[in-house]
């Protein structure tokens, strides 16, 4: 029914206008080079970031997936190690292959695994913003999510939630595509949708939100096709032609699902179990929320909107407040003229469709939240997922603004898109000032990152204990000048023990016993630096918050002698 407006099979003409057509191309040919771009810099940075802390526990789940199959299924200790077998195992089993054969660390590689992962995440919303409103949308589309430091900054080292914010956007730009070609869509659209489907299913078992959104498009194709024949027999052929064009997608994602969550398909009733395992985690950690620490099993339910609306970029919410208003505007001009449904208005009413199920994946889990209230912590990262359909709903929002203001005025059109260009460019810059603690950051709505000190958590994964150990073993190596150093120094690390004691140089050991402790590495995170005596000596910071501290307790041992 609607073409994908993907790559224009010839360049516009000149007498081209309205929604970026005359400078598709040039919006196409950008967006491949800030994906190359991007992908260099992941290449060149992925040793800057540290090690959090369920990477130690998802390495060896890994692992131990990967014995599963080479001691041909007779290893199944991967599915009692701790709780993590209600995860499926794309990422970690991946990670595993790979570094049978990685010249780099088993981490580094991870993290360099994660951060191209991630490029291709962007590399789906520019597809997605690209099919629904064109090249300048998807340009856009990639530049806003590129640009949100929760999703660029997880993408390196979080093993789970970042990967399947991937898969799921992918997946979502293959349901949009199938939806706009119902009943019958092609084959290889189907195959594509049930791989994308699967590798999201064998990250986590909450991919099966496809199914509701799938509905959504289904469910308003049929009814477009009621309103056009005022007869309600044809729908139940449609129905059937429907399931049946689809089944081929459900057999392949449950197949693929099944090779990386073997666990899952090992009872029919596994993946139900995990669900509503994960609704109601038994984590009772304390979490913070706007000054309060509070239960992860107790949350306020403003806690991810609360979250959401600080975490993302100033032009995000911009951009989604555009397409909100726009949005409104349009329902209301419906429901005065009388609504009229997809078949009845075409390829038009069609992509709405598509838009409309792209707003229900990235609204229906924050719903969902606030009425359910799951467990969660850590601000946004269980929900990251949702942050790929919102940069592509920006996007069009910023995109629809500007061509309604290149209608009324080019002058006023030219005035947008620089003031654009430098509101993206200032981003630029405050996401390289936080390397590699992009995650960290926080919009102007807290006063940033300094505003959000002691109001929300800011490096709970020990990110940043990765730069305070390089700069502890700087301190010691100057301190002993030209000597060799032929003592080991013991550190003791508040916070996961392999953020930091996984980059100790060989002269300095880690340590449990404070008492023998030469210096304490500590993140900030709960005030773990502030537990512990010493004389601070290292302070790791963003925007003038420290993130990490390495206190010296040399003058305590020598006190104690």
């Amino acid at each position: 029914m609607t073409a994908d407006p993907a790559v224009p099979r010839k360049r516009p003409g000149r007498t081209q206008a309205g929604n970026g057509r005359l400078w598709g191309p040039v919006f196409y040919d950008l967006a491949r080079l800030v994906l190359l771009g991007v992908a260099v810099v992941v290449v060149l940075t992925f040793g800057d970031y540290g090690i959090t802390n369920d990477e130690e526990v998802q390495n060896v789940y890994g692992v131990k997936l990967l014995a599963f199959y080479t001691s041909f299924f007779q290893d199944g200790s991967a599915f009692n190690y701790l709780d993590l077998f209600r995860y499926g195992g794309f990422f970690d089993l991946l990670a595993a292959l790979i570094n049978l054969v990685s010249p780099f660390g088993e981490y580094e590689t991870r993290h360099l695994l994660g951060g191209l992962i991630g490029v291709v995440g962007l590399a789906g919303a520019w597809r997605l913003g690209r099919h629904l409103g064109g090249q300048r949308v998807g340009f856009l589309a990639l530049l806003l999510l590129l640009l949100t430091p929760a999703y660029y900054g997880h993408s390196f080292n979080n093993p789970k939630d970042a990967p399947f914010a991937a898969a799921m956007v992918w997946t979502l730009f293959y349901l949009c595509r199938v939806v706009s070609t119902l009943p019958s869509p092609p084959m290889r659209l189907v195959v594509k949708l049930g791989i994308t489907l699967g590798i999201a299913l064998g990250i986590r078992v909450a991919a099966v939100l496809v199914g509701p959104y799938l509905a959504v498009g289904a469910t308003l194709f049929l009814l477009g096709v009621w309103r056009e024949t005022g007869d309600f027999s044809p729908i139940r052929g449609y129905l059937w032609t429907t399931i049946r064009s689809l089944l081929p997608a459900a057999a392949i994602a449950y197949l693929l699902m099944g090779v990386f969550w073997p666990w899952g398909v090992m009872s029919p009733f596994n993946p139900f179990e995990a669900l509503r395992d994960f609704s109601k985690l038994p984590i009772n950690i304390d979490t913070l929320v706007a000054g309060i620490w509070v239960k992860a099993t107790q949350l306020p339910r403003d806690y991810l909107p609360d979250y959401l609306l600080v975490n993302l970029p100033e032009v995000v919410l911009f951009g989604l407040v555009a397409a909100g208003g726009f949005g409104a505007v349009w329902a209301a001009g419906r429901l005065r003229k009388g609504w009229r449904f997809p078949s009845d208005a075409g390829p038009a009413e069609m992509r709405r469709v598509q838009i409309l199920m792209v707003a229900v994946a990235a609204l229906f889990p924050i719903v969902f939240f606030v009425f359910y209230k799951p467990t969660a912590y850590n601000g946004i990262r269980h929900f990251l997922f949702v942050v790929p359909p919102l940069a592509v709903l920006a996007a069009m929002g910023i995109d629809r603004l500007w061509q309604v203001l290149e209608r009324a005025d080019a002058r006023l059109g030219r005035l947008f898109a620089a003031v654009l260009t430098a509101v993206l460019v200032t981003q630029t810059w405050v996401m390289a000032q936080l390397h590699p603690d992009e995650y960290v950051y926080y919009n102007v709505l807290t006063g940033g990152v300094k505003g959000a000190e002691g109001a929300y958590e800011l490096d709970y994964w020990g990110n940043s204990l990765l730069e305070a150990t390089k700069d502890l073993a700087e301190y010691i190596a100057m301190e002993n000048g030209d000597k060799p150093i032929t003592r080991v120094y013991k550190v003791a690390v508040c916070g996961h023990r392999l953020s930091a004691a996984y980059f100790f140089p060989e002269y300095m050991e880690f340590t449990k016993k404070l008492e023998e402790a030469d210096f304490l590495v500590a993140f900030t995170q709960a005030n773990c630096n502030r537990h512990f005596e010493g004389h601070q000596i290292i302070s790791v910071e963003r925007f003038g918050v420290a993130l990490s501290v390495v206190k010296d307790r040399r003058y305590l041992k020598d006190r104690s002698k």
